[in-house]
C-alpha cells in the first residue's frame, strides 16, 4: 500500500504546484471515512481508493483528480455527504466526486451486456469533465486487478464482461491504450481462462527457448542505426495474451503463425531520420513479402 508521504511525493514529482495540504487532508479524511470497512480480499477498504489514486499518478493527473480518487467511494459507501466534501475540498473536487458517484450508481443499475454501446455513449455524455472518466477507469482497473478475490463466479464473470464490452473500449476511445490492453487481458483471464492459460504457457516456452531475445535484437538495431549515423531510442513490447487470441480468432490461424508477438519501435528526432532509419533496417534485414507497412 502506498503511504501518505509517498503519494504526495509522486504527485509533487510531476506537479510542483500540487496542493500538498489538500492531498494530505484527503488521505486522512478517506482513511477515517472508510474506517473498519473491508474488501473481499481482506484488505482495508481504503487500500482501494489509494491504489486508484496511485494509478492516476502514472498519468500525471492534477491534484483535484488525485483527491477525487481518494474520495470517490465516500458518498456511496460512507455517511459523508457531497456538501461536506465541497466544504472541505472545494467545488471542483465535489463536482468530480459527484460525477464519479453518478457513474457508479448507473453502473450498478444498468444491464450493460445488452446495451454496451448505449452505455458507453451515456458514460461519455455524463463525463463532461474527462477527469471523471479517468477516475472511473482507474477504479475499474484496480477492481479488475483484484477480481480473483470476489467469491461468486457469476459476479466475477459479469464484471469481466462489463469490462471487456464497456470499459476497455472507453479507455481506447480516449487514448489510454496500455490501460485498455490490461483491462482486456484481465477480463479475458476470467471469461476464457483455458484459452489464456494455453497462450501464456506457449509464451513461457518461447521465452525459455529464446532467452533474452529482445535485448539481442535491440543491440543489433542499435548497431545498425549507429553505423547509419542515427541516434535512436528503441522500445519493445510483447503482445498481450488477449490480443494474440483475438488475432488468432479473427484470422483463423494457430499460435505458431503469429508474426508480431514481440514488436520493436524506433524513435528518432525527425521524419527524415525515420526514413533513413527505415532504409538502414531494410538493408540489414530482408522484408517479409506482404508484411511491410509504413507507420511513419
Amino acid at each position: 500500500m502506498i503511504r501518505q508521504f509517498e503519494l504526495v511525493e509522486q504527485v509533487k514529482a510531476y506537479d510542483e504546484s500540487a496542493d500538498e495540504d489538500a492531498l494530505n487532508r484527503a488521505y486522512v479524511f478517506a482513511t477515517m471515512a472508510h474506517g473498519a470497512q473491508m474488501r473481499e480480499s481482506g484488505d482495508d477498504f481504503f487500500v482501494h481508493p489509494l491504489e486508484v489514486a496511485g494509478i492516476l499518478t502514472q498519468y500525471k493527473l492534477d491534484s483535484a483528480s488525485i483527491i477525487t480518487a481518494l474520495l470517490h467511494d465516500t458518498i456511496e459507501d460512507t455517511p459523508h455527504t457531497l456538501d461536506e466534501i465541497e466544504s472541505r475540498f472545494g467545488k471542483d473536487v465535489a463536482r468530480l466526486v459527484d460525477g464519479v458517484t453518478k457513474l457508479t450508481r448507473i453502473e450498478l443499475q444498468s444491464d450493460h451486456a445488452k446495451q454496451a454501446e448505449n452505455f458507453r455513449k451515456l458514460v461519455l455524455a455524463m463525463s463532461d469533465d474527462i477527469r471523471v472518466l479517468l477516475v472511473k477507469l482507474a477504479d475499474r482497473l484496480h477492481n479488475m486487478r483484484t477480481l480473483h478475490f470476489v467469491n461468486k463466479a457469476d459476479k466475477r464473470r459479469r464484471i469481466a464482461v462489463e469490462t471487456m464490452e464497456i470499459f476497455a473500449p472507453l479507455a481506447e476511445r480516449i487514448g489510454l491504450h496500455d490501460m485498455k490492453n490490461e483491462l482486456e487481458d484481465l477480463a479475458f483471464a476470467e471469461i476464457n481462462p483455458e484459452a489464456r492459460n494455453s497462450i501464456v504457457s506457449r509464451l513461457v516456452f518461447l521465452r525459455e527457448k529464446g532467452g533474452d531475445i529482445a535485448a539481442r535484437v535491440i543491440k543489433q538495431l542499435e548497431t545498425t542505426l549507429d553505423e547509419a549515423g542515427l541516434k535512436a531510442n528503441i522500445l519493445w513490447r510483447e503482445k498481450r495474451p488477449y490480443s494474440m487470441w483475438r488475432k488468432m480468432q479473427k484470422n483463423d490461424m494457430p499460435f505458431e503463425q503469429l508474426s508480431d508477438i514481440i514488436a520493436f519501435r524506433v524513435l528518432v528526432d525527425s521524419r527524415k531520420d525515420c526514413y533513413q532509419a527505415l532504409g538502414a533496417i531494410h538493408s540489414a534485414y530482408p522484408v517479409v513479402p506482404g508484411r511491410f507497412k509504413d507507420y511513419i
